[in-house]
């Protein structure tokens, strides 16, 4: 995975760069459950991206924690502190364990998996590995209608797909092409583009097209700030427009995001924030 910040406070951690983590803005009664959900996928990326284990190895500390979770589904009491803390948020919240599972299934994929043949698989590895956040945050909200489900999932595929057009470079380097290989085909694209670092108008007009349909995405999941109230509300927006900075910032460099990847400065948030209210 890759690296997050969670919806005001910039904080990295796999590619949960563009969500939230614990800002000021949450209640105070939810900071400590939504840390507790960002140590859980910290901890279990850096297992499946950090450091020289093998693949082997890597799977089967992933498995660990899959175990962990079976445990606390049975009603067992986790011996170490962080399962401790998943336990204990995931009963007094009503969590549902499964988006925890789902999260640990994209991580282990990652260990195991360095190509996407089409947007649909890009597409379900974003179902495991980013709207799963989102969706335990609904839970902590108690906001969890359909509607509501459906924009998280928007906004969060959407996030997940900007980090991925931000950090291709970053990606490479680790043996990863997040980009679905029939579109890099039909755009005249080949790998040797990323070996090369070179950006040309095939490769303006790939970034252009994946860009374009993330920023799509995100809007339409929009309407999730509307239905709720508040701070949280004012989150949502200003990570949906943490989100669409990024794919200007992209955009303004041409998409050449070898070069200069696109992150957010502190005087961007004033920016957003402004957007966002």
């Amino acid at each position: 995975m890759r690296k997050t910040t969670y919806y005001i406070v910039p904080v990295s951690v796999g590619h949960y760069e563009n969500f939230p983590v614990a800002s000021l803005l949450l209640p105070a009664s939810l900071r400590e459950p939504v840390g507790v959900i960002y140590r859980f996928a910290r901890s279990a990326d850096d297992i499946a991206d950090e450091g020289d284990d093998p693949a082997e190895l890597r799977l089967r500390k992933l498995a660990q924690y899959r175990a962990q979770l079976l445990a606390i589904g049975s009603g067992e009491t986790p011996v170490e502190p962080l399962f401790q803390d998943v336990a204990r948020i995931a009963s007094e919240h009503g969590l549902p364990l499964a988006l925890f599972r789902d999260l640990l299934d994209a991580f282990a994929q990652d260990v195991v998996k360095s190509r996407y043949a089409d947007f649909a698989e890009v597409l379900e590895y974003c179902r495991r590995s980013a709207n799963p956040v989102g969706r335990l945050l609904l839970h902590l909200f108690k906001q969890t209608s359909k509607t509501n489900l459906r924009d998280s999932d928007a906004i969060c595929t959407a996030l997940q797909l900007i980090n991925f057009w931000q950090d291709v470079a970053l990606d490479w380097d680790k043996g990863r092409v997040y980009l679905p290989q029939d579109e890099m085909r039909r755009f005249g694209v080949g790998e040797e583009h990323l070996r090369e670092q070179r950006c040309d108008d095939a490769w303006g007009a790939l970034m252009r097209f994946q860009c374009e349909r993330a920023r799509e995405l995100m809007l339409t999941g929009t309407p999730l700030a509307e239905s709720l109230q508040g701070r949280i509300s004012l989150e949502i927006r200003a990570t949906v427009q943490g989100g669409l900075r990024i794919l200007e910032k992209i955009a303004g460099a041409g998409y050449d995001v070898f070069r200069r990847r696109p992150v957010l400065r502190w005087f961007d948030w004033p920016l957003l924030l402004a957007r966002a209210l």
